[in-house]
């Protein structure tokens, strides 16, 4: 199978929109999230995403069949929440190793059909590893500022499981994205840097941060920068933006982070800033003008779509990132 060290140094490579936009459009109602497996769960499952690859499969699987059809090169695993820690909020902790397991191998199974027609253009599997709903760096509670609703070892624990399971079900690349707390993402740094001692591998990781707002900073207060300095101590595939921010408002940090580091870099930003009702109004054709200012701009290898984003979004981003080449870095060789 091609690397995907390999391709990124050939083309820009596109990765894929919104899982959770394009399941809206199924519309599921509770006993379609329960399926019949999980039909007298004591437990309301309506919203966890996560579960529907298990209990509809046939649906994740036709989500990253149509973002390759849009021309992705890389799809992520309907595993955004997929830790010990999100499933909390259901009752599910007993079964993350399954999730991960069967939603990296449902995207495993899409990508090497594409691959199969195409050879010249492989398509990678990247398993996705969120922030999780808790912070290692902030108090929830005003009133405590010393207190901590997770620790590091907490963390680092549950996103062991999730690397194992991942990687088992045959990922190509870990991205550990929309980090808000960089403290979470060195657990899940460190978590994967134990897995690839343990089973003498090196699989390639992506780190895309979240800019929280015009103040330029993730939620914990670290600036581009900071940010930066703080997980470049891992050997990284890639690093970079996504979510929060539509493509015009990322810009400039993704051009500060681009002409601050020697690994390659990626953005994946929403469609635009979210209305009064939380919907995302941005149209294809309009990201497809913005994210053409990064590639003119040399900004990015590995670009694709957030929140609101749809195989339409990706089919524009594609045919705009056919055009250029991408990104060059001083010491690509180094990090291979």
């Amino acid at each position: 199978m091609s690397n995907i060290k390999e391709e990124i140094q050939k083309r820009i490579l596109v990765l894929d929109g919104a899982m959770g936009t394009m399941l809206q459009r199924y519309n599921f109602s509770e006993a379609d999230y329960r399926g019949d497996r999980f039909k007298a769960y004591p437990t309301s499952l309506k919203g966890n995403n996560d579960l529907l690859s298990l209990t509809q499969p046939q649906a994740i699987a036709e989500v990253h069949r149509k973002y390759y059809e849009a021309g992705a090169d890389i799809v992520e695993t309907n595993t955004f929440s997929a830790t010990t820690i999100g499933m909390a909020d259901y009752n599910m902790e007993n079964l993350v190793y399954e999730l991960n397991f069967e939603s990296a191998k449902i995207a495993r199974q899409v990508a090497d059909e594409f691959t199969k027609v195409n050879p010249s253009k492989p398509r990678f599997v990247a398993g996705s590893i969120g922030p999780t709903n808790r912070t290692a760096s902030l108090s929830p509670d005003v009133n405590r500022p010393e207190y901590r609703a997770i620790t590091f070892e907490e963390l680092r624990v549950a996103y062991k499981l999730q690397v194992e399971a991942l990687i088992d079900g045959g990922v190509d690349v870990l991205l550990v994205e929309t980090i808000f707390d960089t403290l979470n993402a060195k657990a899940a740094l460190f978590a994967i840097d134990e897995v690839n001692v343990g089973r003498k591998m090196n699989i390639p990781i992506m780190v895309s941060g979240t800019i929280t707002d015009a103040s330029g900073r993730t939620l914990s207060g670290q600036t581009v920068e900071a940010f930066l300095n703080s997980i470049t101590h891992i050997p990284l595939l890639s690093v970079g933006f996504n979510c929060a921010l539509g493509a015009d408002q990322l810009q400039p940090y993704l051009q500060r982070i681009a002409h601050e580091t020697n690994v390659f870099t990626s953005a994946h930003p929403n469609a635009g800033l979210p209305n009064a009702f939380g919907e995302y109004e941005q149209t294809a054709k309009h990201m497809q003008i913005l994210i053409e200012n990064y590639l003119k701009n040399d900004l990015v290898n590995i670009i694709g779509g957030c929140c609101g984003t749809t195989p339409e979004h990706i089919k524009a981003i594609a045919e705009v990132a056919a055009k250029y080449k991408p990104r060059q870095t001083s010491v690509q060789t180094e990090i291979f």
